[in-house]
């Protein structure tokens, strides 16, 4: 009855104090303002106490109801908005544990701070129920040789309201007990909430599911094993292994050693030792943390005041759900690994922005379109400076090569203006290179950005080309032509003036001299040549300078179109992929909080010195 009165006094303060639930993680939706809800929960819910009234003045540490500290909120709140940004890149699977620590650690701060809640776990006729007797005080779980003895988890509190964390774990009320004889004047074990659980190599199918479920929310277990089945494999490759990150939460217990000689079991418990090291488990040896080892007969009472001892320090320091919670955040992290992390140095630099700039601009003819204005430009030149007869003679020839059907001088069929299978190219190149060293999930985003981009590029590149014109159509002239056809007139008047004046000579009508006639004609027969050598020679500089800026402007064109359409999309994804690599970099990172370990090393040298005092034992 106590403890349901505690629940409803929870729901009620929840009630009065609606700004608790803004603390519930949204996975739906993209978390960019994590770090300003997390500063509004300290704010709003600091000073809410679950389970209604005030902590011990002993207490200290601020209660999980009002906000996680230090380390482990920043961690969180990276990987709520790590799971936010990833959701339409990382496939829901990978996602789903990541979702699933977010959702426990949303209802374990909403519950009771002041409670820590270990599990006891082990193989059949194991001792598991005998143990939990034993750190009772009183007989609570049913034992014997019946197989299974346990079938539903038994919950045993020292303190009033843990009703919301038996509720979590669906232990049913007929199931939870209080100590009787002593345990509730044991003031050390104040806040202990003790889950005897079903076999977990039990034959019954939902006694195994009841032993998964319930190990997934607890703050700590204590693994009973017995000489003959500590090395069971299904005990080590389907439990110990697979939570080896929930060392410092996670206690190893080697019971019935009353069964064997002191030197047996020293034995027994190196081994046990040495497969918890193979299994990846740390070992909280010489005051460093990990898993707590030690060995115990629950039935003779031997090593049982050590083990209550160890665990009444381990719940007074009140820090096992954030080291559990930490622990699961690792767990995540280590299964996202793939997903964000990859070797090399993902993203575009110069050279590959430069050769996707080549590529695009050999597409729309660049190079060619640069050349042909070049081309007219000296064409233009040379047809405006040359003489009448050279320039009589090329239209005669334009018009012999109109008129011709000869293969030879037909004009070739003119290409497309953009060739597709060359931006094709230029986009795929261009997306390799952006997606090389990317974990396969952002690799494909970047290719998918890529593909959608040169979705209708090579008609916008041929509607630029379209735009921009042909700079060969109409090149500008330059101030000097004018002069140089001047120049061209005047040669072209000598040599007539010349030719009249020595046929005048020869018909009788002028004086005769024949060296005065010839030296005009002649004057102008070498001036023409040389006035149209000397502008073909002055031409050559603005004539390359003017492909030149063709080329570039339908090269700047070209490479903007592609930037816009294919680059500045896949340089979106490789910023949002750094950003989420960012946070998982904060997710994965350092798990020591000050606060934790702090609180951790006045309770370090206790275990350890109880600890090597087991082992000299």
């Amino acid at each position: 009855m106590a403890d349901g009165r505690d629940h409803d006094r929870d729901r009620a303060l929840d009630h009065q104090n609606p700004d608790r639930d803004r603390e519930r993680w949204d996975d739906g939706l993209i978390a960019r303002r994590a770090s300003e809800r997390a500063a509004a929960a300290v704010a709003v819910g600091g000073d809410v106490r679950p389970g209604g009234g005030d902590l011990p003045e002993e207490d200290t540490l601020p209660p999980l109801g009002g906000s996680y500290g230090g380390p482990l909120r920043t961690r969180l709140d990276a990987l709520h908005e790590l799971v936010g940004l990833s959701r339409t890149r990382v496939e829901s699977e990978a996602l789903a544990e990541a979702g699933r620590v977010l959702d426990e650690a949303a209802a374990r701060q909403r519950l009771s701070s002041r409670h820590t809640v270990i599990a006891i776990a082990g193989a059949t006729g194991s001792g598991k129920s005998t143990l939990f007797n034993a750190l009772a005080g009183v007989p609570v779980s049913e034992t014997g040789l019946r197989r299974p003895t346990t079938s539903a988890p038994i919950a045993l509190s020292w303190s009033e309201g843990a009703a919301g964390l038996l509720d979590r774990l669906a232990v049913p009320s007929r199931l939870r007990r209080r100590p009787l004889a002593g345990g509730a004047a044991d003031t050390e074990l104040q806040g202990l909430v003790l889950i005897d659980l079903p076999d977990h190599d039990s034959a019954v199918t939902a006694h195994r599911d009841q032993v998964d479920r319930v190990l997934g929310l607890v703050d700590a277990v204590i693994w009973v094993v017995d000489p003959e089945k500590y090395a069971d494999a299904a005990l080590h490759e389907r439990y110990l292994r697979p939570l080896a990150g929930h060392a410092e939460v996670t206690f190893v217990v080697l019971n019935q050693i009353d069964r064997l000689g002191t030197e047996a079991a020293d034995l027994v418990l190196d081994d046990l030792r040495r497969l918890l090291d193979e299994d990846g488990m740390a070992l909280g040896e010489h005051g460093e943390p990990g898993a707590t080892v030690l060995s115990v007969s629950a039935l003779t009472g031997e090593g049982v005041s050590e083990l209550r001892e160890m665990v009444a320090g381990f719940v007074q320091e009140r820090t096992a759900p954030e080291r559990r919670l930490a622990a699961d955040v690792d767990a995540a992290a280590a299964r996202l690994r793939p997903a964000y992390l990859a070797d090399g140095r993902p993203g575009l630099d110069e050279r590959a922005r430069d050769a996707f700039t080549d590529r695009l601009a050999a597409a729309v003819g660049a190079q060619a379109a640069g050349e042909a204005a070049e081309r007219v430009w000296r064409r233009g030149a040379i047809r405006a400076c040359g003489t009448p007869w050279l320039r009589l003679y090329r239209w005669y020839e334009r018009l012999r090569a109109h008129g011709s059907t000869d293969p030879r001088l037909t004009s070739p069929v003119e290409e497309e203006l953009t060739a597709r299978q060359r931006v094709e190219q230029a986009v795929r190149a261009v997306a390799d290179e952006a997606s090389r060293g990317l974990p396969a999930p952002w690799a494909q985003a970047v290719r998918e950005a890529a593909t959608r981009g040169a979705e209708g590029l090579p008609e916008a590149l041929d509607e630029l080309t379209v735009t921009i014109g042909d700079p060969a159509a109409r090149p500008p002239r330059p101030a000097w032509w004018p002069a140089a056809v001047l120049a061209q007139v005047v040669m072209t008047f000598l040599q007539i003036f010349g030719a009249v004046w020595l046929v005048g000579q020869i018909v009788g009508v002028v004086e005769p001299g024949l060296l005065p006639p010839v030296l005009v004609m002649l004057g102008g027969i070498v001036g023409g040549p040389l006035v149209e050598w000397a502008c073909e020679g002055a031409v050559k500089g603005p004539a390359r300078r003017y492909g030149q800026e063709a080329e570039r402007r339908l090269r700047e064109a070209a490479a903007a179109c592609g930037r816009a359409r294919v680059l500045d999309p896949v340089a979106a994804e490789l910023m949002r992929y750094r950003e989420v690599r960012e946070q998982y970099a904060t997710v994965a990172g350092t798990r020591a909080s000050a606060r934790i370990v702090g609180g951790l090393r006045s309770g370090t040298s206790r275990l350890g010195a109880t600890r090597a005092g087991v082992r000299g034992r």
